[in-house]
């Protein structure tokens, strides 16, 4: 007979407890979490007119006296079921600044809008991913860089192929250049949006004040790791009048405008970084692939579609560093703390470079030990402007509205009291089992559900 593991033991004693249906019924409040934070506490709702309680919960009559809330890791690789979530707040967040909703006028979807792709420029030629049998770098004549290695590479590479965004020789790539582009990606960004009111303003003939008081342009981006271990960003961009989107552009601009300037205001984009005895000064710019696309206006036929343009950055917008085994999820203490196994030497060495110039003293502001673990890259994963849309933190107080009304119906005129303290986070081994077992039910049934709806035309596009 198979001798129970501790796991097993421990699973079985888990659901002996008197009060497993209850924790049960925790855990799968959380979605399955696979890291929920422990709280310890009470909340009492009054009737905001007479004082009356109408209802107190306390933690103490819980399984061991605690409650389990979601961590909401955006991280599919740290916990799948919160980045579910997390990516569907993403979607409603993007979706309702192209197409109206969350208190975003409807009207938005008739404005100038484009999806664009800015990348990072090169730092050193890589083996790049091809098709069709095309070969990856071919050279008719061959020849070798200083340190011996081959200029060119003949062979094709999918997008599992290992060599696929590694250097064809790592000394002569530009590892400092790559980490303090990184470093600098904000002010880049930055740069970008301000020289596209600068050229907006020459190509319609008004000057800048003239063209701020009448334009305002918004945008919702995320970033997403290439092969090569280098950032690019997807944005949406949206045209509005000088108060938002609740305000219609003025007609003397179009799309294709916006598209124009967009291009124009890229190339022009030429930072430095702070001047180093070690490194010198090096020049900061976006990479020439650019690629800009129009939106379709709601019922068009030409152009990008909205919901798959809000998909899309939903999709990305889980993923960390680590999902595509360009980065870590967690900040390093040490080089000695970087994983062999999973991690390119390319990326080790992206690491390494961060921690390098992070001892030196002129480059102690880009904090880029503290950012190793993203190869120096300090953004947000996605960033809008103010008005864009609708917040993550509107989102979730909706949802959290919506909860408590579905709890209780009955009381829109109380008022609540709650304290609560950290008690700690995380399942032991065999509630993770569990956990796990329900978050894969609960993926299962959202896609039956939904391939359910699909297929009686219900969200046909």
């Amino acid at each position: 007979m198979r001798q129970l593991s501790e796991i097993d033991r421990e699973t079985i004693l888990l659901a002996q407890d008197p009060q497993f249906p209850r924790w049960l019924a925790q855990v799968t409040a959380t979605g399955g979490c696979a890291h929920p934070i422990h709280l310890k506490g009470h909340t009492t709702t009054r009737d905001a007119g007479t004082g009356e309680i109408l209802h107190h919960y306390d933690t103490r009559n819980e399984p061991g006296e605690r409650l389990l809330v979601r961590c909401r890791n955006r991280r599919a690789t740290v916990c799948a079921p919160c980045s579910r979530l997390y990516a569907g707040d993403t979607f409603h967040l993007v979706r309702a600044g192209l197409l109206g909703g969350k208190n975003v006028p409807t009207d938005v979807r008739d404005h100038p809008r484009l999806f664009l792709t800015l990348t990072a420029p090169s730092f050193g030629a890589v083996h790049r991913t091809t098709t069709d049998g095309e070969r990856c770098r071919p050279r008719r004549n061959g020849g070798h860089c200083q340190h011996g290695r081959p200029l060119g590479c003949p062979a094709t590479h999918d997008a599992s192929d290992p060599l696929a965004g590694q250097p064809l020789c790592p000394d002569c790539y530009d590892y400092p250049a790559h980490v303090l582009w990184h470093a600098h990606a904000g002010r880049l960004w930055k740069a970008f949006t301000d020289n596209l009111y600068n050229h907006l303003a020459a190509r319609t003939g008004r000057t800048r004040t003239g063209l701020r008081r009448t334009v305002r342009i918004s945008y919702a981006k995320v970033a997403e790791y290439q092969k090569r271990a280098a950032v690019h960003v997807h944005a949406v961009v949206r045209l509005d009048g000088a108060t938002g989107p609740s305000d219609p552009p003025p007609a003397w601009v179009s799309v294709g405008d916006l598209s124009a300037v967009v291009r124009s205001a890229a190339a022009a984009v030429h930072l430095h970084t702070p001047y180093s005895q070690a490194l010198g000064e090096h020049g900061l710019r976006w990479g020439s692939e650019l690629d800009v696309r129009p939106l379709r206006a709601f019922g068009g036929h030409e152009g990008l579609a909205d919901d798959a343009i809000a998909a899309y950055v939903a999709k990305y917008v889980t993923k960390g560093a680590a999902d595509t085994a360009v980065g870590l999820d967690r900040a390093i203490t040490s080089p000695d703390g970087i994983p062999t196994g999973r991690l390119s030497a390319h990326v080790r060495t992206l690491i390494r470079t961060c921690w390098r110039l992070g001892g030196l003293p002129e480059l102690e502001p880009l904090r880029l030990r503290a950012w190793a673990h993203t190869l120096g890259y300090r953004g947000h994963i996605l960033t809008k402007s103010r008005v864009y849309s609708t917040t993550y933190t509107a989102l979730r107080t909706e949802r959290a509205q919506h909860q408590r009304a579905a709890d209780a119906p009955h009381t829109s005129d109380a008022t609540t009291e709650a304290h609560w303290r950290y008690a700690g986070s995380g399942h032991t081994p065999g509630a993770a089992l569990i956990a796990a077992g329900i978050a894969e039910d609960l993926a299962r049934a959202r896609q039956l559900y939904v391939e359910e709806r699909m297929g009686a035309g219900e969200w046909s596009r």
